[in-house]
């Protein structure tokens, strides 16, 4: 290899993603853990990001091939970075999780997983937070394992979730308003998604939304909403609910049925939500989750025009702290990645 390959190699960044899946027995903490016989090493589940794969995605598969577990992703850890043997450096991307429900309808909507062979993983334990720390080889997975029990001693680790998606690209209005004969309303109401970056994002969100075992979805009943979340219900085979309040020209006429929708999303602890919607009713949503997001957090939540881009999604993080208040813990900003959903 040349000097100036090695420099390049280098300079590369190797991108891995993984999960630290938690437990409550009784009253103590406990998380799952694997051994590498190749490396003799505990660690927590991760493994490389594929081709045309997000770090969330890879942050589950990896977890099921190591472990056989399916898990829901809570909310986001500290990413590590490190140097490996050929001198590039590696950043693996870390959530909480937890272990998912049976027959959950997410799990339905993910790909099929190959386990990894014994050589790979021969062990995988469920240990206390002592039992874990001890046998942890590496420090970083000691930090993100205290990280974990700061947030379970605070009372912002048992989550639930919030996916707000702003609707795919549509056909612009330009093209599609053209027939006399229908109205404003009906001409909106019936916009469909492009056929190329729309609907391919569209199909790109199913393993997002999988990764955070959405359970239920709701929607502005215009087509390109519908259509943009669509995919996803067929996949983990559900039904769609549909919200009048979330179109654009009820949300002209009165924000307050938009705030009735999200609020409750917010408040009622059930199992992960998606909403989808559209840009101009977005800063009403943003203005009731800034009621939610303490301090530092309040900067995660968009706060100008466009708000999300097509296609993105922002995952609110939601516990209920000690004395009954229900907060936010964690914001996340994402753009599923195009080449998923090809």
């Amino acid at each position: 290899m040349s000097p100036s390959s090695k420099k390049n190699r280098s300079r590369e960044t190797v991108k891995a993603a993984g999960a630290l899946v938690w437990r409550e027995n009784g009253k103590h903490l406990e998380v799952l853990l694997v051994h590498r016989p190749r490396y003799d090493d505990w660690s927590i589940p991760k493994g490389k990001v594929e081709s045309c794969e997000s770090v969330r995605t890879c942050a589950v598969r990896e977890v099921a091939e190591e472990t056989g577990v399916q898990v829901i992703l809570g909310q986001p850890l500290s990413r590590v970075r490190y140097k490996i043997g050929d001198g590039s450096r590696k950043e693996v991307h870390y959530w909480a999780a937890r272990v998912a429900p049976e027959a959950s309808a997410a799990v339905a909507a993910r790909c099929a997983v190959k386990p990894a062979s014994a050589k790979e993983i021969d062990s995988v334990e469920w240990l206390r937070v002592g039992q874990a720390r001890k046998r942890l080889t590496y420090s970083y997975d000691r930090d993100l394992l205290g990280e974990l029990v700061d947030l379970w001693e605070d009372g912002k680790l048992d989550t639930w979730t919030l996916v707000l998606v702003r609707h795919g690209r549509a056909v612009k209005r330009s093209v599609w308003n053209r027939p006399k004969e229908r109205d404003k309303e009906t001409d909106e109401a019936t916009r469909p998604l492009t056929h190329d970056q729309g609907e391919t994002r569209a199909r790109a969100l199913v393993p997002i939304l999988a990764a955070y075992g959405v359970g239920r979805v709701i929607t502005s009943p215009w087509k390109r909403c519908v259509d943009t979340v669509a995919p996803y219900a067929a996949a983990a085979g559900l039904d769609l609910e549909t919200a009048g309040a979330l179109t654009e020209m009820a949300h002209a006429q009165s924000p307050k049925g938009v705030r009735s929708v999200v609020k409750k999303v917010l408040r009622v602890r059930e199992e992960p939500t998606a909403l989808c919607t559209h840009r101009p009713v977005l800063p009403t949503i943003m203005g009731v989750v800034s009621q939610y997001a303490p301090g530092k957090l309040l900067r995660s939540v968009p706060d100008r025009d466009p708000w999300l881009k097509t296609g993105e999604i922002l995952v609110v993080h939601m516990a209920r702290r000690p004395r009954g208040k229900i907060r936010a813990v964690a914001i996340e900003k994402q753009r599923p990645v195009l080449s998923e959903g090809r």
